[in-house]
């Protein structure tokens, strides 16, 4: 389980690049922030359950942050 999270820190670093080779500087700057994370996480050597429940977490703080923003913050 430890290696998903180095292969999203590598999804991320991806995503991030391109965004940074887009003049998307604040995406690419969160990115590289949730790179540097999931990197770190994926060799600390926890438990299935911890990287299931630190998965969902942040699935669930990562979906809640988008729908907020796309229905209270973007424009019409």
């Amino acid at each position: 389980m430890d290696r998903m999270f180095r292969v999203l820190g590598f999804w991320t670093l991806a995503i991030g690049l391109m965004a940074l080779a887009g003049d998307l500087i604040p995406m690419a700057l969160v990115f590289f922030a949730q790179t540097a994370v999931f990197v770190l996480l994926g060799y600390l050597k926890l438990s299935e359950r911890t990287y299931i429940l630190l998965f969902w977490g942040y699935m669930i703080l990562s979906f809640t942050g988008v729908t907020y923003w796309s229905f209270f913050k973007m424009s019409i």
